[in-house]
Protein backbone atom coordinates (compact mmCIF):
# COMPACT_ATOMS: atom_id res chain seq x y z
CA UNK A 1 0.00 0.00 0.00
CA UNK A 2 1.05 3.56 -0.77
CA UNK A 3 -0.13 4.54 2.99
CA UNK A 4 0.17 3.02 6.09
CA UNK A 5 -3.21 5.10 7.57
CA UNK A 6 -6.00 6.64 6.15
CA UNK A 7 -6.80 10.99 6.85
CA UNK A 8 -9.31 9.74 9.02
CA UNK A 9 -7.53 7.35 11.45
CA UNK A 10 -4.93 9.22 13.38
CA UNK A 11 -5.49 10.42 17.14
CA UNK A 12 -3.63 11.50 20.15
CA UNK A 13 -2.71 7.57 20.59
CA UNK A 14 -0.57 7.60 17.19
CA UNK A 15 1.39 10.81 18.44
CA UNK A 16 5.17 10.36 17.56
CA UNK A 17 4.28 7.49 14.51
CA UNK A 18 5.71 8.31 11.54
CA UNK A 19 2.93 7.95 8.77
CA UNK A 20 2.77 7.73 4.98
CA UNK A 21 -0.44 9.20 3.70
CA UNK A 22 -1.88 9.73 0.15
CA UNK A 23 -5.09 11.40 -1.09
CA UNK A 24 -5.81 14.94 -2.43
CA UNK A 25 -5.16 18.02 -1.66
CA UNK A 26 -8.46 19.85 0.18
CA UNK A 27 -7.10 23.44 0.65
CA UNK A 28 -3.65 25.20 1.70
CA UNK A 29 -2.74 28.07 3.95
CA UNK A 30 0.47 30.10 4.62
CA UNK A 31 0.27 31.08 7.69
CA UNK A 32 3.90 33.44 9.09
CA UNK A 33 5.43 30.68 6.42
CA UNK A 34 4.53 27.86 7.50
CA UNK A 35 2.40 26.47 4.82
CA UNK A 36 -0.53 24.23 6.51
CA UNK A 37 -2.11 20.93 3.45
CA UNK A 38 -5.58 19.46 4.45
CA UNK A 39 -4.86 16.33 2.83
CA UNK A 40 -8.01 14.61 1.77
CA UNK A 41 -9.03 10.80 1.25
CA UNK A 42 -12.99 9.61 1.33
CA UNK A 43 -12.59 8.91 4.88
CA UNK A 44 -11.79 12.14 6.13
CA UNK A 45 -9.20 14.73 6.91
CA UNK A 46 -5.72 15.18 8.46
CA UNK A 47 -3.91 18.37 8.31
CA UNK A 48 -0.27 18.42 7.24
CA UNK A 49 2.30 20.55 8.76
CA UNK A 50 5.17 22.33 6.17
CA UNK A 51 7.66 23.74 7.99
CA UNK A 52 10.73 26.14 6.23
CA UNK A 53 13.09 23.77 8.29
CA UNK A 54 12.23 20.59 5.45
CA UNK A 55 13.05 23.37 2.58
CA UNK A 56 11.88 20.91 -0.08
CA UNK A 57 9.05 20.14 1.63
CA UNK A 58 8.21 23.79 1.99
CA UNK A 59 9.20 24.36 -1.86
CA UNK A 60 6.57 21.98 -2.77
CA UNK A 61 3.77 23.11 -1.22
CA UNK A 62 4.40 26.44 -2.39
CA UNK A 63 3.28 25.27 -5.87
CA UNK A 64 0.36 22.91 -4.58
CA UNK A 65 -2.79 23.13 -6.05
CA UNK A 66 -6.30 22.06 -4.73
CA UNK A 67 -7.27 18.40 -5.83
CA UNK A 68 -3.82 17.24 -6.67
CA UNK A 69 -2.50 14.06 -5.57
CA UNK A 70 -0.19 13.96 -3.16
CA UNK A 71 1.69 11.06 -0.88
CA UNK A 72 3.32 12.76 2.24
CA UNK A 73 5.28 11.30 5.08
CA UNK A 74 5.87 12.74 8.39
CA UNK A 75 5.96 12.30 12.23
CA UNK A 76 2.40 12.65 14.01
CA UNK A 77 2.76 15.29 16.74
CA UNK A 78 -0.27 17.07 18.97
CA UNK A 79 -1.88 20.23 17.79
CA UNK A 80 -1.37 23.04 20.29
CA UNK A 81 -4.77 23.41 22.92
CA UNK A 82 -6.08 26.70 20.95
CA UNK A 83 -5.44 25.10 17.58
CA UNK A 84 -8.03 21.89 18.29
CA UNK A 85 -10.52 21.22 15.64
CA UNK A 86 -13.29 18.91 17.50
CA UNK A 87 -15.41 19.08 14.16
CA UNK A 88 -12.31 16.90 12.80
CA UNK A 89 -11.59 13.03 13.96
CA UNK A 90 -8.50 13.92 13.59
CA UNK A 91 -8.73 17.24 15.01
CA UNK A 92 -6.06 16.99 17.64
CA UNK A 93 -3.17 15.83 15.81
CA UNK A 94 -0.95 16.54 12.72
CA UNK A 95 1.48 15.31 10.56
CA UNK A 96 4.79 17.26 10.36
CA UNK A 97 5.40 16.73 6.81
CA UNK A 98 9.23 15.16 6.15
CA UNK A 99 8.54 13.99 2.45
CA UNK A 100 5.93 14.84 -0.32
CA UNK A 101 5.88 13.39 -3.36
CA UNK A 102 3.51 14.96 -6.16
CA UNK A 103 1.71 11.76 -8.17
CA UNK A 104 -0.52 14.40 -10.32
CA UNK A 105 -1.36 17.86 -10.37
CA UNK A 106 -4.95 19.15 -10.76
CA UNK A 107 -5.61 21.31 -13.90
CA UNK A 108 -7.43 24.49 -13.47
CA UNK A 109 -10.96 23.02 -12.02
CA UNK A 110 -14.34 23.79 -13.90
CA UNK A 111 -16.27 24.98 -10.24
CA UNK A 112 -15.49 25.17 -6.48
CA UNK A 113 -15.28 21.81 -4.65
CA UNK A 114 -17.27 22.97 -1.69
CA UNK A 115 -20.44 21.25 -1.07
CA UNK A 116 -22.63 24.69 -0.65
CA UNK A 117 -20.71 26.35 -3.80
CA UNK A 118 -20.58 23.58 -6.04
CA UNK A 119 -24.24 22.60 -5.46
CA UNK A 120 -25.51 26.13 -6.95
CA UNK A 121 -23.33 25.34 -10.16
CA UNK A 122 -25.11 23.92 -13.65
CA UNK A 123 -26.18 20.74 -13.23
CA UNK A 124 -24.75 19.86 -17.12
CA UNK A 125 -21.38 21.65 -15.73
CA UNK A 126 -21.32 19.12 -12.97
CA UNK A 127 -22.69 16.11 -15.16
CA UNK A 128 -19.82 17.30 -17.57
CA UNK A 129 -17.19 16.56 -14.40
CA UNK A 130 -18.91 14.34 -12.58
CA UNK A 131 -15.75 12.50 -11.76
CA UNK A 132 -15.39 15.75 -9.85
CA UNK A 133 -18.76 16.34 -8.15
CA UNK A 134 -18.33 12.33 -7.35
CA UNK A 135 -15.28 13.13 -5.46
CA UNK A 136 -17.09 15.75 -3.21
CA UNK A 137 -16.93 14.11 0.29
CA UNK A 138 -21.08 14.55 0.39
CA UNK A 139 -21.47 12.91 -2.42
CA UNK A 140 -18.92 9.52 -1.64
CA UNK A 141 -21.20 9.19 1.15
CA UNK A 142 -24.33 9.28 -0.62
CA UNK A 143 -22.72 6.51 -2.56
CA UNK A 144 -21.79 4.43 0.63
CA UNK A 145 -25.46 4.70 2.17
CA UNK A 146 -26.87 3.48 -0.95
CA UNK A 147 -24.28 0.34 -0.63
CA UNK A 148 -25.01 -0.02 3.26
CA UNK A 149 -28.42 -0.10 2.40
CA UNK A 150 -28.46 -2.51 -0.93
CA UNK A 151 -26.54 -4.88 2.14
CA UNK A 152 -28.58 -4.48 4.45
CA UNK A 153 -31.59 -5.63 1.92
CA UNK A 154 -29.40 -8.86 0.68
CA UNK A 155 -28.76 -9.63 4.07
CA UNK A 156 -32.30 -9.43 5.20
CA UNK A 157 -33.28 -11.23 2.44
CA UNK A 158 -30.91 -13.96 2.56
CA UNK A 159 -31.85 -14.37 5.92
CA UNK A 160 -35.14 -15.43 5.10
CA UNK A 161 -34.20 -18.38 2.60
CA UNK A 162 -34.57 -16.15 -0.94
CA UNK A 163 -32.39 -16.54 -3.63
CA UNK A 164 -30.85 -14.35 -5.82
CA UNK A 165 -31.25 -15.44 -9.28
CA UNK A 166 -29.90 -13.07 -12.46
CA UNK A 167 -32.08 -12.75 -15.11
CA UNK A 168 -31.49 -11.56 -18.91
CA UNK A 169 -31.39 -8.10 -19.55
CA UNK A 170 -32.59 -8.72 -23.04
CA UNK A 171 -36.06 -9.83 -23.36
CA UNK A 172 -39.26 -10.05 -25.89
CA UNK A 173 -40.93 -6.56 -26.94
CA UNK A 174 -43.89 -6.14 -24.87
CA UNK A 175 -45.58 -2.79 -26.35
CA UNK A 176 -48.66 -2.74 -24.33
CA UNK A 177 -46.12 -1.35 -21.35
CA UNK A 178 -44.13 1.63 -21.05
CA UNK A 179 -41.75 2.52 -24.05
CA UNK A 180 -38.72 0.14 -24.36
CA UNK A 181 -35.45 0.41 -25.58
CA UNK A 182 -35.38 -1.95 -28.52
CA UNK A 183 -31.74 -3.42 -29.53
CA UNK A 184 -31.56 -5.10 -33.02
CA UNK A 185 -30.40 -8.82 -33.32
CA UNK A 186 -27.21 -9.00 -35.69
CA UNK A 187 -28.40 -12.57 -35.82
CA UNK A 188 -31.97 -12.81 -36.73
CA UNK A 189 -32.14 -9.81 -39.07
CA UNK A 190 -35.28 -7.53 -38.92
CA UNK A 191 -35.66 -9.30 -35.16
CA UNK A 192 -35.17 -7.11 -32.40
CA UNK A 193 -34.86 -7.45 -28.03
CA UNK A 194 -36.16 -5.10 -25.63
CA UNK A 195 -34.20 -4.73 -22.68
CA UNK A 196 -36.47 -5.64 -19.74
CA UNK A 197 -38.80 -2.81 -17.54
CA UNK A 198 -39.06 -5.06 -14.99
CA UNK A 199 -37.84 -9.05 -14.96
CA UNK A 200 -41.70 -9.64 -14.07
CA UNK A 201 -42.49 -12.62 -16.14
CA UNK A 202 -38.88 -14.16 -15.72
CA UNK A 203 -39.46 -14.47 -12.16
CA UNK A 204 -43.20 -15.86 -12.42
CA UNK A 205 -41.24 -18.76 -14.80
CA UNK A 206 -39.09 -18.98 -11.94
CA UNK A 207 -42.10 -19.91 -9.38
CA UNK A 208 -42.99 -22.40 -11.86
CA UNK A 209 -39.58 -23.81 -11.62
CA UNK A 210 -39.74 -24.47 -8.06
CA UNK A 211 -37.20 -21.83 -6.98
CA UNK A 212 -40.22 -20.46 -4.30
CA UNK A 213 -38.59 -17.22 -2.90
CA UNK A 214 -36.75 -15.64 -5.25
CA UNK A 215 -34.70 -11.90 -5.43
CA UNK A 216 -32.46 -9.59 -7.39
CA UNK A 217 -31.53 -6.19 -7.51
CA UNK A 218 -32.17 -6.18 -11.08
CA UNK A 219 -31.54 -3.70 -13.97
CA UNK A 220 -34.15 -2.52 -15.69
CA UNK A 221 -34.79 0.21 -18.71
CA UNK A 222 -37.84 2.00 -19.60
CA UNK A 223 -37.43 4.79 -22.54
CA UNK A 224 -39.96 7.64 -21.05
CA UNK A 225 -39.74 11.16 -20.47
CA UNK A 226 -37.59 12.11 -17.66
CA UNK A 227 -38.18 14.06 -14.17
CA UNK A 228 -36.28 13.94 -11.04
CA UNK A 229 -37.35 10.80 -10.06
CA UNK A 230 -37.60 8.58 -12.78
CA UNK A 231 -34.25 7.33 -15.10
CA UNK A 232 -33.81 5.14 -18.58
CA UNK A 233 -32.26 2.98 -16.47
CA UNK A 234 -33.19 1.73 -12.93
CA UNK A 235 -32.52 -0.71 -10.38
CA UNK A 236 -35.34 -2.23 -8.29
CA UNK A 237 -35.54 -4.76 -5.05
CA UNK A 238 -37.59 -7.62 -7.39
CA UNK A 239 -39.00 -10.54 -5.33
CA UNK A 240 -41.53 -12.95 -5.99
CA UNK A 241 -42.27 -16.02 -3.77
CA UNK A 242 -44.59 -18.93 -3.78
CA UNK A 243 -47.42 -20.42 -1.10
CA UNK A 244 -48.07 -17.17 0.37
CA UNK A 245 -50.92 -14.58 0.51
CA UNK A 246 -50.99 -10.98 0.70
CA UNK A 247 -49.79 -10.84 4.63
CA UNK A 248 -46.76 -12.73 3.95
CA UNK A 249 -45.66 -9.92 1.53
CA UNK A 250 -46.69 -7.16 4.28
CA UNK A 251 -44.63 -8.58 7.09
CA UNK A 252 -41.71 -9.51 5.14
CA UNK A 253 -41.52 -5.89 3.32
CA UNK A 254 -41.76 -4.18 6.62
CA UNK A 255 -39.48 -6.67 8.38
CA UNK A 256 -36.61 -5.32 5.59
CA UNK A 257 -37.49 -1.70 5.73
CA UNK A 258 -36.97 -2.09 9.34
CA UNK A 259 -34.23 -3.02 9.15
CA UNK A 260 -32.73 -1.09 6.46
CA UNK A 261 -33.89 2.16 8.21
CA UNK A 262 -32.04 0.66 11.73
CA UNK A 263 -28.64 0.28 10.28
CA UNK A 264 -28.71 2.86 7.47
CA UNK A 265 -30.04 5.56 10.27
CA UNK A 266 -29.95 3.90 13.43
CA UNK A 267 -33.65 4.85 13.52
CA UNK A 268 -36.71 2.20 14.85
CA UNK A 269 -39.36 2.56 12.65
CA UNK A 270 -42.63 1.06 13.91
CA UNK A 271 -44.51 -1.83 12.31
CA UNK A 272 -47.23 -2.83 11.09
CA UNK A 273 -47.58 0.00 8.50
CA UNK A 274 -51.00 1.42 8.28
CA UNK A 275 -53.24 -0.09 5.71
CA UNK A 276 -55.15 2.66 3.31
CA UNK A 277 -57.83 1.25 0.06
CA UNK A 278 -57.05 3.12 -2.98
CA UNK A 279 -60.49 4.72 -2.96
CA UNK A 280 -60.22 6.35 0.79
CA UNK A 281 -56.74 7.51 -0.24
CA UNK A 282 -58.25 9.23 -3.14
CA UNK A 283 -61.32 10.33 -1.28
CA UNK A 284 -59.16 11.61 1.38
CA UNK A 285 -55.92 12.70 -0.12
CA UNK A 286 -56.60 12.45 -3.90
CA UNK A 287 -53.67 10.51 -5.07
CA UNK A 288 -53.01 6.61 -4.67
CA UNK A 289 -49.92 7.28 -2.83
CA UNK A 290 -50.84 10.43 -0.13
CA UNK A 291 -48.14 12.11 2.36
CA UNK A 292 -49.73 11.73 6.07
CA UNK A 293 -46.96 13.89 7.43
CA UNK A 294 -50.02 16.90 7.06
CA UNK A 295 -53.62 16.92 7.27
CA UNK A 296 -55.26 19.74 4.15
CA UNK A 297 -57.80 16.44 3.63
CA UNK A 298 -60.23 16.97 0.96
CA UNK A 299 -63.85 17.08 2.27
CA UNK A 300 -66.83 15.84 -0.13
CA UNK A 301 -69.70 18.18 -0.55
CA UNK A 302 -71.78 16.55 -3.41
CA UNK A 303 -75.08 16.12 -1.45
CA UNK A 304 -75.12 19.38 -0.26
CA UNK A 305 -75.06 21.03 -3.34
CA UNK A 306 -77.10 18.18 -5.23
CA UNK A 307 -80.26 20.83 -4.85
CA UNK A 308 -78.02 24.04 -4.70
CA UNK A 309 -78.99 27.33 -6.70
CA UNK A 310 -75.05 27.57 -7.89
CA UNK A 311 -75.80 25.54 -11.53
CA UNK A 312 -72.25 24.55 -12.05
CA UNK A 313 -72.14 22.58 -8.61
CA UNK A 314 -75.56 21.37 -8.61
CA UNK A 315 -75.41 20.14 -12.37
CA UNK A 316 -71.76 17.99 -11.59
CA UNK A 317 -73.18 16.85 -8.59
CA UNK A 318 -76.97 15.00 -9.95
CA UNK A 319 -74.50 13.92 -13.17
CA UNK A 320 -73.52 10.44 -13.40
CA UNK A 321 -70.13 10.10 -11.27
CA UNK A 322 -70.06 13.95 -10.91
CA UNK A 323 -68.49 14.94 -7.10
CA UNK A 324 -68.38 18.56 -5.75
CA UNK A 325 -65.09 18.24 -3.11
CA UNK A 326 -62.70 21.08 -1.09
CA UNK A 327 -60.12 21.46 0.64
CA UNK A 328 -59.32 24.43 3.56
CA UNK A 329 -55.56 25.51 2.86
CA UNK A 330 -55.85 26.93 6.82
CA UNK A 331 -53.44 30.15 7.01
CA UNK A 332 -52.72 30.91 3.41
CA UNK A 333 -55.18 33.67 3.22
CA UNK A 334 -52.29 35.53 2.15
CA UNK A 335 -51.57 34.08 -1.00
CA UNK A 336 -50.32 36.17 -4.25
CA UNK A 337 -52.11 36.93 -6.97
CA UNK A 338 -49.01 34.88 -9.20
CA UNK A 339 -49.53 32.20 -6.37
CA UNK A 340 -53.67 31.40 -7.24
CA UNK A 341 -52.74 32.03 -10.82
CA UNK A 342 -50.14 29.16 -11.14
CA UNK A 343 -52.28 27.07 -9.04
CA UNK A 344 -55.30 27.62 -11.71
CA UNK A 345 -53.01 26.55 -13.87
CA UNK A 346 -52.20 23.07 -12.70
CA UNK A 347 -55.81 22.79 -11.71
CA UNK A 348 -56.41 23.12 -15.59
CA UNK A 349 -54.11 21.01 -16.95
CA UNK A 350 -55.87 18.07 -15.14
CA UNK A 351 -58.95 19.36 -16.95
CA UNK A 352 -60.24 21.77 -15.05
CA UNK A 353 -62.23 25.33 -16.37
CA UNK A 354 -61.08 26.86 -13.14
CA UNK A 355 -60.02 26.70 -10.00
CA UNK A 356 -62.76 28.36 -7.43
CA UNK A 357 -62.03 29.67 -3.98
CA UNK A 358 -63.39 31.51 -0.75
CA UNK A 359 -61.09 33.29 0.96
CA UNK A 360 -61.75 33.92 4.73
CA UNK A 361 -59.96 37.49 6.03
CA UNK A 362 -61.28 39.82 8.94
CA UNK A 363 -64.82 38.06 9.87
CA UNK A 364 -65.48 37.71 5.93
CA UNK A 365 -65.83 35.62 3.27
CA UNK A 366 -64.58 36.59 -0.68
CA UNK A 367 -64.89 35.04 -3.52
CA UNK A 368 -66.77 35.46 -6.96
CA UNK A 369 -69.07 32.10 -6.46
CA UNK A 370 -69.86 33.16 -2.48
CA UNK A 371 -72.93 34.82 -4.10
CA UNK A 372 -74.50 31.87 -5.61
CA UNK A 373 -74.31 29.95 -1.90
CA UNK A 374 -77.38 29.71 0.44
CA UNK A 375 -76.88 30.27 4.03
CA UNK A 376 -77.34 26.58 4.91
CA UNK A 377 -75.10 26.16 2.18
CA UNK A 378 -72.20 28.37 3.94
CA UNK A 379 -73.06 27.02 7.57
CA UNK A 380 -71.85 23.45 6.26
CA UNK A 381 -68.85 24.60 4.59
CA UNK A 382 -67.98 26.34 7.99
CA UNK A 383 -68.12 23.90 10.06
CA UNK A 384 -67.11 20.52 7.98
CA UNK A 385 -64.09 22.48 6.87
CA UNK A 386 -63.41 24.87 10.11
CA UNK A 387 -63.05 27.40 7.86
CA UNK A 388 -61.37 30.81 10.04
CA UNK A 389 -59.82 33.64 9.47
CA UNK A 390 -56.70 33.29 7.39
CA UNK A 391 -58.25 29.90 5.19
CA UNK A 392 -58.82 29.50 2.15
CA UNK A 393 -60.69 26.96 0.37
CA UNK A 394 -60.71 25.23 -2.87
CA UNK A 395 -63.16 23.52 -5.18
CA UNK A 396 -63.27 20.75 -7.09
CA UNK A 397 -66.34 19.70 -8.91
CA UNK A 398 -66.22 16.88 -11.95
CA UNK A 399 -65.94 13.36 -12.43
CA UNK A 400 -64.85 11.58 -8.87
CA UNK A 401 -61.39 10.62 -10.80
CA UNK A 402 -61.05 13.68 -11.85
CA UNK A 403 -61.67 15.63 -9.01
CA UNK A 404 -59.65 13.55 -7.13
CA UNK A 405 -56.46 14.65 -8.83
CA UNK A 406 -56.90 18.35 -9.20
CA UNK A 407 -57.66 18.68 -5.37
CA UNK A 408 -54.88 16.05 -4.80
CA UNK A 409 -52.10 18.18 -6.46
CA UNK A 410 -53.42 21.92 -5.07
CA UNK A 411 -53.29 19.84 -1.46
CA UNK A 412 -49.58 19.46 -2.12
CA UNK A 413 -48.73 22.70 -4.09
CA UNK A 414 -50.85 24.30 -1.18
CA UNK A 415 -48.79 22.37 1.50
CA UNK A 416 -45.52 23.93 -0.36
CA UNK A 417 -46.75 27.41 -0.10
CA UNK A 418 -47.57 26.94 3.66
CA UNK A 419 -43.94 25.66 4.43
CA UNK A 420 -42.12 28.77 2.64
CA UNK A 421 -44.18 30.49 4.88
CA UNK A 422 -43.17 28.70 7.88
CA UNK A 423 -47.24 27.84 8.74
CA UNK A 424 -46.57 24.83 8.13
CA UNK A 425 -43.84 22.34 9.47
CA UNK A 426 -43.17 18.75 8.09
CA UNK A 427 -40.49 17.17 9.96
CA UNK A 428 -37.82 16.06 7.78
CA UNK A 429 -36.63 12.75 10.08
CA UNK A 430 -40.68 11.98 9.96
CA UNK A 431 -41.26 8.58 7.88
CA UNK A 432 -45.30 7.69 7.32
CA UNK A 433 -44.55 4.50 5.77
CA UNK A 434 -48.54 3.18 4.23
CA UNK A 435 -49.79 -0.15 2.26
CA UNK A 436 -52.21 1.35 -0.11
CA UNK A 437 -54.45 -1.61 -1.24
CA UNK A 438 -57.44 -2.59 -2.99
CA UNK A 439 -56.71 -1.18 -6.22
CA UNK A 440 -59.50 -1.10 -9.39
CA UNK A 441 -57.88 -4.51 -11.35
CA UNK A 442 -59.35 -2.86 -14.75
CA UNK A 443 -59.45 0.99 -15.70
CA UNK A 444 -61.61 1.98 -18.83
CA UNK A 445 -59.76 3.52 -21.75
CA UNK A 446 -61.34 5.62 -23.34
CA UNK A 447 -58.90 6.09 -26.70
CA UNK A 448 -58.58 2.57 -26.95
CA UNK A 449 -62.37 2.23 -26.24
CA UNK A 450 -61.08 -1.42 -23.97
CA UNK A 451 -60.23 -1.66 -19.99
CA UNK A 452 -56.63 -1.98 -19.73
CA UNK A 453 -54.78 -3.50 -16.55
CA UNK A 454 -54.10 -0.58 -13.65
CA UNK A 455 -51.36 -3.11 -12.85
CA UNK A 456 -50.36 -5.65 -15.04
CA UNK A 457 -52.25 -7.84 -16.39
CA UNK A 458 -50.67 -11.00 -14.58
CA UNK A 459 -52.61 -9.54 -10.90
CA UNK A 460 -54.90 -11.97 -9.49
CA UNK A 461 -58.36 -10.55 -8.81
CA UNK A 462 -59.92 -10.58 -5.17
CA UNK A 463 -61.42 -13.84 -4.82
CA UNK A 464 -64.92 -12.50 -4.07
CA UNK A 465 -65.00 -9.88 -6.59
CA UNK A 466 -64.10 -12.94 -9.59
CA UNK A 467 -67.51 -13.21 -11.26
CA UNK A 468 -67.35 -9.40 -11.98
CA UNK A 469 -64.77 -9.92 -14.59
CA UNK A 470 -68.28 -11.23 -16.83
CA UNK A 471 -70.67 -8.56 -15.74
CA UNK A 472 -68.71 -5.27 -14.47
CA UNK A 473 -64.94 -5.84 -14.57
CA UNK A 474 -64.20 -2.01 -13.62
CA UNK A 475 -65.74 -3.24 -10.19
CA UNK A 476 -63.42 -5.91 -9.78
CA UNK A 477 -60.51 -5.33 -7.23
CA UNK A 478 -56.83 -6.71 -7.49
CA UNK A 479 -54.81 -8.59 -5.10
CA UNK A 480 -52.37 -5.42 -6.30
CA UNK A 481 -50.77 -3.40 -3.14
CA UNK A 482 -48.49 -0.38 -3.16
CA UNK A 483 -45.87 0.62 -0.34
CA UNK A 484 -45.77 4.58 -0.15
CA UNK A 485 -43.26 6.70 1.94
CA UNK A 486 -44.30 10.20 2.43
CA UNK A 487 -46.00 10.81 -0.66
CA UNK A 488 -43.52 8.27 -2.74
CA UNK A 489 -44.46 5.15 -4.12
CA UNK A 490 -41.53 3.31 -2.98
CA UNK A 491 -42.58 0.10 -4.62
CA UNK A 492 -46.24 -2.05 -5.90
CA UNK A 493 -46.66 -5.78 -6.62
CA UNK A 494 -49.79 -8.39 -6.37
CA UNK A 495 -50.58 -12.18 -5.65
CA UNK A 496 -50.44 -12.85 -9.42
CA UNK A 497 -52.60 -15.29 -11.79
CA UNK A 498 -51.43 -18.54 -11.77
CA UNK A 499 -54.11 -20.64 -13.26
CA UNK A 500 -54.20 -20.65 -17.45
CA UNK A 501 -57.20 -20.59 -18.03
CA UNK A 502 -58.01 -17.54 -15.78
CA UNK A 503 -55.15 -15.81 -17.37
CA UNK A 504 -56.23 -16.16 -20.64
CA UNK A 505 -59.46 -15.48 -19.94
CA UNK A 506 -58.11 -11.75 -18.65
CA UNK A 507 -55.71 -11.58 -21.86
CA UNK A 508 -58.43 -12.12 -24.29
CA UNK A 509 -62.00 -11.49 -23.04
CA UNK A 510 -61.08 -8.49 -20.58
CA UNK A 511 -58.36 -6.82 -21.55
CA UNK A 512 -59.55 -8.02 -25.54
CA UNK A 513 -56.27 -8.86 -26.90
CA UNK A 514 -56.21 -11.22 -30.32
CA UNK A 515 -55.50 -14.50 -29.67
CA UNK A 516 -52.81 -14.12 -31.83
CA UNK A 517 -50.92 -11.44 -30.01
CA UNK A 518 -51.87 -13.57 -26.53
CA UNK A 519 -49.93 -16.58 -28.29
CA UNK A 520 -46.64 -14.48 -29.49
CA UNK A 521 -46.41 -12.44 -26.44
CA UNK A 522 -47.14 -14.74 -23.36
CA UNK A 523 -47.86 -18.05 -25.11
CA UNK A 524 -45.01 -19.52 -23.09
CA UNK A 525 -46.12 -18.22 -20.10
CA UNK A 526 -49.92 -20.30 -20.37
CA UNK A 527 -47.73 -23.02 -21.15
CA UNK A 528 -45.97 -23.11 -18.05
CA UNK A 529 -48.57 -22.25 -16.03
CA UNK A 530 -50.68 -25.63 -17.19
CA UNK A 531 -47.35 -27.31 -15.50
CA UNK A 532 -48.68 -26.94 -12.07
CA UNK A 533 -47.68 -23.50 -11.35
CA UNK A 534 -47.77 -22.80 -8.00
CA UNK A 535 -49.66 -19.51 -5.99
CA UNK A 536 -47.53 -17.20 -6.04
CA UNK A 537 -47.25 -13.10 -5.70
CA UNK A 538 -44.48 -10.46 -5.18
CA UNK A 539 -43.20 -7.25 -5.13
CA UNK A 540 -41.05 -4.89 -6.92
CA UNK A 541 -39.05 -1.60 -5.08
CA UNK A 542 -37.41 1.44 -6.15
CA UNK A 543 -33.89 1.12 -5.19
CA UNK A 544 -33.04 4.37 -6.24
CA UNK A 545 -36.03 6.04 -4.80
CA UNK A 546 -35.72 4.14 -1.70
CA UNK A 547 -31.84 5.45 -0.84
CA UNK A 548 -33.17 8.83 -2.13
CA UNK A 549 -35.61 8.53 0.75
CA UNK A 550 -32.87 7.26 2.92
CA UNK A 551 -30.68 10.76 2.34
CA UNK A 552 -33.54 13.18 2.04
CA UNK A 553 -32.60 14.24 -1.15
CA UNK A 554 -35.09 15.14 -3.69
CA UNK A 555 -33.67 13.39 -6.79
CA UNK A 556 -32.62 10.32 -7.49
CA UNK A 557 -30.12 11.49 -9.54
CA UNK A 558 -27.92 12.27 -6.05
CA UNK A 559 -27.99 8.78 -5.90
CA UNK A 560 -26.68 7.50 -8.76
CA UNK A 561 -23.13 7.23 -9.44
CA UNK A 562 -23.24 8.46 -13.31
CA UNK A 563 -27.02 9.70 -13.91
CA UNK A 564 -28.41 10.79 -17.20
CA UNK A 565 -29.83 14.23 -18.18
CA UNK A 566 -33.93 14.88 -18.41
CA UNK A 567 -32.76 14.22 -22.24
CA UNK A 568 -31.67 11.06 -21.57
CA UNK A 569 -27.57 11.62 -21.83
CA UNK A 570 -24.24 10.94 -20.02
CA UNK A 571 -22.79 14.18 -20.23
CA UNK A 572 -19.19 13.30 -19.36
CA UNK A 573 -19.56 10.37 -21.97
CA UNK A 574 -20.96 12.58 -24.40
CA UNK A 575 -23.64 9.86 -25.18
CA UNK A 576 -25.76 8.56 -26.91
CA UNK A 577 -23.75 9.34 -29.73
CA UNK A 578 -23.82 8.41 -33.93
CA UNK A 579 -22.39 5.13 -35.22
CA UNK A 580 -20.71 3.80 -38.05
CA UNK A 581 -22.29 2.74 -40.98
CA UNK A 582 -20.55 -0.50 -41.01
CA UNK A 583 -21.91 -1.06 -37.25
CA UNK A 584 -25.42 -0.10 -38.55
CA UNK A 585 -25.10 -2.40 -41.45
CA UNK A 586 -24.32 -5.25 -39.31
CA UNK A 587 -27.46 -4.97 -37.53
CA UNK A 588 -29.79 -4.51 -40.67
CA UNK A 589 -30.52 -0.93 -39.86
CA UNK A 590 -30.74 2.47 -42.00
CA UNK A 591 -30.71 5.84 -40.07
CA UNK A 592 -32.88 7.92 -42.35
CA UNK A 593 -32.45 11.93 -42.26
CA UNK A 594 -35.47 13.89 -40.67
CA UNK A 595 -39.01 13.38 -43.82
Amino acid sequence: MLRTHNCNSLTIEDNGKTVTLIGWVDTVRDLGGVRFVDLRDREGVTQIVCHPDYAEVHEIAKGLKDESVIQVTGRVTLREPETINEKLKTGKIEVVAESIVVENICAPLPFPMDDDKADKVNEDLRGEFRFLDLRRPRNINLLRMRAKAGHAIRNYLDSQDFVEVETPTLFKSTPEGAREFLVPSRLNPGQFYALTQSPQQYKQMLMVAGIERYYQMARCYRDEDLRADRQPEFTQVDIEMSFIEREDIYALIEGMLKKVWKEVLDIDIPTPFPRMPYKEAMDRFGVDKPDTRFGIEITDFTELFKTSSFKVFNNVANSENGVVRAINAKGLEDITQGELTHLETIAKTLGAKGLAFIKAANGEWKSPILKFFSDAEKAALKEKLNIEDGDIVFFAAAPWEQASAILGRIRLEAAKLLQARGKLIIPKDKFNFLWVIEFPLMLWDEEQNRYVSAHHPFTSPVKEDMSLLDTDPKKVRGQHYDIVLNGVELGGGSIRIHNPLLQKKVFEDVLQIPKDVVESRFGYMLKAFSYGAPPHGGIALGFDRLVTMLAGRSSIRDLLAFPKTQRGQDLMANCPSPVTERQLKDVHIQVRGDE
